[in-house]
């Protein structure tokens, strides 16, 4: 049991992060049957026609009400990627009345290459504006002692209960995709936020060509699991999938056969108290 009765959260991230391309109403389609075969958040990042991070909201927006036309899947909206925008960029995702949700970034970590800079002052003005605006954060973890940050955090800013969690784990730097990893950092999650309510969890997993540990993370609790272009576009191994929608219809079968249904749009609303 995840602590949401046998419900669970499918996010779908669509858009590869090497992607060269945006197409507003290709996204739209390509969420829509998401939305169908069982989604209910996409999550998004602000770009431009090329792909590149840009503090410019025209496009996403564009996006969001090609969206909102034939869907009415939860709309989240990054705060974060590797770039060179100042937190302040960043953050503009936080505003508009469009964005339910904004990701959460509370440390910084290796990614591959890059280094994904979070220092704790951004943290805290991101944290503000989330709050300040009235989105639900979800907050993206790569590190076990990123938990430990969000207590601080807490104690300062006193999140909305639950506190969601999207643990992350395949990046080259940071935590791997095992059965250890993840165990290690759902237990400290819990002895971090001991009280019944206080947490939900979900799993995130980058390069993933299986779906073994997307399993893994259902069989221990998680709440929400998250697919998409952005992270993997792999079936199976070997095996690719030309949409996103192939890779939320095979979440979605993932989870029922674990005895769990993919929650709506509206279900998940209610449990992230949007």
């Amino acid at each position: 049991m995840n602590g949401f009765g046998n419900k669970v959260m499918l996010s779908v991230a669509p858009v590869s992060a090497v992607c060269t391309h945006i197409d507003p109403r290709a996204i739209a389609e390509d969420v829509a049957v998401c939305c169908k075969n069982g989604a209910s958040m996409v999550h998004l990042h602000v770009r431009d026609r090329a792909g590149r991070l840009t503090p410019d909201l025209g496009l996403l927006k564009e996006t969001v009400d090609l969206i909102r036309a034939s869907c009415d899947i939860v709309v989240e909206i990054s705060t974060g990627g590797v770039s060179e925008l100042t937190i302040e960029e960043r953050c503009q995702p936080c505003s508009p009345d469009y964005v339910e949700a904004n990701s959460l970034n509370v440390g910084s970590v290796n990614l591959g290459e890059a280094v994904y800079q979070n220092p704790i002052r951004d943290v805290r003005y991101c944290v503000e504006q989330i709050l300040g605006h009235n989105k639900r954060p979800e907050i993206e973890v790569f590190e076990l002692g990123m938990i430990h940050t969000v207590k601080e955090l807490d104690e300062k800013y006193s999140f909305l209960r639950p506190i969601l969690f999207a643990l992350v784990f395949g990046h080259g730097g940071e935590m791997p995709a095992t059965v250890p990893a993840l165990k290690h950092m759902v237990e400290f999650l819990y002895e971090t936020f001991p009280g019944q309510g206080e947490v939900l969890w979900g799993y995130t997993q980058v390069h993933r060509q299986d779906w073994e540990m997307m399993g893994r993370a259902l069989d221990m609790g998680a709440v929400s699991l998250r697919m998409g272009f952005e992270d993997s576009d792999y079936l199976a191994p070997g095996v690719r999938a030309s949409s996103n929608g192939e890779l939320t219809a095979r979440a979605a079968e993932l989870v029922r056969e674990k005895g769990m249904v993919p929650m709506t749009a509206a279900e998940a609303r209610e449990m992230m108290r949007i």
